[in-house]
C-alpha cells in the first residue's frame, strides 16, 4: 500500500510562524491564501522533510524569529520525520521507536513528488524518457528509433538517387536500329580483308581460265600435230569452265561505308547502352526503395507491438516519435487536468510506495479542471497537497501571516467545493 502524509506540524520556516494541517488520505487538498501569506513555505517544508537537505531552503528560518525551525510529520505508515534544532537535524523513528536516516525516507519517496514542476517543465522527450525508463523499454524503443532514423536516411538518399536515375535515362537519346554492342572497326577490316582474299581468289581462277583458253587456242592451231594434247586441254577447260559458272565477287561496299561511319554508330551504340544501364539502375533504386520502406514499417509496427506490451502507468498513455502521448495528444495540447493526471501517474510509477504528490501554484488552473484533478486523484487513490493564491471555497485550508487561518468559513481538514463553485 502506498505511503501517505498524515499530518505535518511545521514553526518558523520562511514565512510559516506555526501550522498544523491533516490532509485528505486521498484526492486534493488545497492550501490557499493570499501572497506572502506561508503557502509555498508549506510545501518547500515538506520537501525538505523528507527529501533532505537538497531542498533546504537558503533562508530556512523564518525572518524575525530567534527559535529555530521546527517541522514534523506523519506518515500513513506510522513514521514520524523530524528537523529540529539549531542545525536542523532529522530525526526519522518508526511505530516501534527505531530510528532511520535519511536511506529509509528515500526507499518509498519519489523525489518528483517532492518537485513535480520539475517534471512538468522538461522537454517532451526528457518526458517520454522517464516514462520508458519507468516501464523498462527505453533501451529497446531507443534502438528501434536509432534503426528507423538510419533506415530513413538510406532510403531517402535511395530514392533521391532513383529520381535522379529515372530523370537521367528519360534524357538520353535512343537508336532502335543500332546494334546492342558497339563495332569493332578492327573486326570490319578483317571482314573486308577476308571478302578481298576470297575475290583474289576468285581473280587467280580468272586467270587460269584465260591461261587455259590460250592453251586451248594453241593447241587447236596445233590440232594435227597435238591430237591428245587438244583432247587433254578441251576437257581441262570444260572442267574450268564449270568452276568459274559457280564464283560470286563479294561487295566491301557495305564495309567500306561502316568503317567510314563506325565512330557515329558506337556513339548510338553507346547512347543505347547508357540509356538501358540508366534505366536498370532507376529500376534497381526503386526496388531498394520499397525494401526499406517495408523495414521502417516493420521498424514502426515494432514499436506499437513494444508500447502495447508494457506495462504503462496509465491508460491511453504512449510514446510516438519520442513524445508522450496521451489519448492521442501531445504534451502541449493537452488540457491542465490531463498534463497533471499524467505527471502524476508517471511519478507514482516511479516509486510505487509514494502515495503523494506536492504542487505549488494551483491558481493556474481553473476551477473546473483542478475538481476533476481532484475526483481523478480520489478514484487513484493518490493525495496530493497543493497551493493556491485564494481564498475561496475550493481551498482545504486558508494560510495567514503564518498561520492556518480560523475565520475562513471552510472547514480547514477537508477539501470542500462550495456550491456554485464550478
Amino acid at each position: 500500500m502506498s505511503i501517505k502524509i498524515n499530518k505535518l506540524e511545521f514553526e518558523n520556516v520562511k514565512r510559516i510562524k506555526a501550522v498544523k494541517i491533516e490532509p485528505t488520505s486521498s484526492g486534493l487538498t488545497v492550501i490557499g491564501g493570499k501572497n506572502k501569506q506561508g503557502k509555498t513555505s508549506v510545501i518547500d517544508s515538506i520537501a525538505w522533510v523528507l527529501g533532505g537537505d537538497k531542498y533546504r531552503p537558503s533562508q530556512p528560518q523564518r525572518e524575525g524569529s530567534v527559535i529555530p525551525p521546527n517541522l514534523s510529520i506523519t506518515m500513513s505508515n506510522g513514521l514520524v520525520v523530524e528537523r529540529k534544532g539549531k542545525n536542523s537535524d532529522l530525526k526519522v523513528t518508526d511505530p516501534n521507536g527505531q530510528k532511520g536516516g535519511q536511506s529509509l525516507l528515500n526507499s518509498f519517496i519519489e523525489q518528483l513528488a517532492l518537485d513535480l514542476p520539475k517534471f512538468m517543465s522538461s522537454t517532451g522527450k526528457e518526458k517520454a524518457q522517464t516514462l520508458l525508463r519507468i516501464i523498462g523499454v527505453g533501451d529497446k524503443l531507443n534502438a528501434l528509433e536509432q534503426k528507423e532514423v538510419e533506415v530513413y536516411n538510406r532510403r531517402l538518399a535511395t530514392g533521391q538517387i532513383a529520381d535522379q536515375k529515372q530523370k537521367y535515362a528519360k534524357e538520353q537519346i535512343y537508336y532502335p536500329d543500332v546494334p546492342k554492342e558497339p563495332v569493332s572497326a578492327s573486326d570490319l577490316i578483317k571482314q573486308q580483308q577476308d571478302i578481298l582474299a576470297r575475290n583474289g581468289e576468285n581473280q587467280r581462277k580468272r586467270q587460269n581460265l584465260e591461261y587455259l583458253q590460250n592453251q586451248a587456242d594453241q593447241i587447236q592451231r596445233q590440232l594435227d600435230e597435238l591430237l591428245k594434247k587438244q583432247a587433254a586441254a578441251l576437257a581441262d577447260l570444260d572442267i574450268a569452265r564449270k568452276s568459274a559458272l559457280d564464283l560470286f565477287d563479294e561487295s566491301t561496299e557495305e564495309l567500306e561505308k561502316n568503317l567510314s561511319d563506325i565512330e557515329t554508330l558506337n556513339r548510338k551504340v553507346r547512347a543505347n547502352l547508357d540509356k538501358d544501364k540508366a534505366e536498370a539502375d532507376a529500376l534497381d533504386y526503386a526496388s531498394k526503395y520499397a525494401e526499406l520502406t517495408a523495414e521502417i514499417n516493420s521498424i514502426r509496427q515494432s514499436k506499437i507491438d513494444l508500447l502495447k506490451g508494457a506495462d504503462l502507468p496509465l491508460p491511453g498513455l504512449s510514446v510516438a516519435d519520442g513524445e508522450l502521448i496521451y489519448n492521442g495528444f501531445q504534451w502541449d495540447n493537452m488540457s491542465g487536468s490531463d498534463q497533471l493526471k499524467v505527471a502524476t501517474a508517471i511519478v507514482r510509477k516511479l516509486n510505487p510506495e509514494c502515495g503523494f504528490v506536492l504542487l505549488d501554484k494551483l491558481e493556474q488552473m481553473d476551477l473546473d479542471t483542478m475538481q476533476e484533478f481532484g475526483k481523478w486523484l480520489e478514484a487513484e487513490g493518490l493525495q496530493a497537497i497543493a497551493t493556491r493564491v485564494s481564498t475561496g471555497g475550493e481551498c482545504s485550508i486558508i494560510i495567514e501571516d503564518g498561520y492556518v487561518s480560523d475565520t475562513d468559513t471552510v472547514e480547514p481538514q477537508t477539501p470542500v467545493w462550495k456550491e456554485g463553485a464550478f
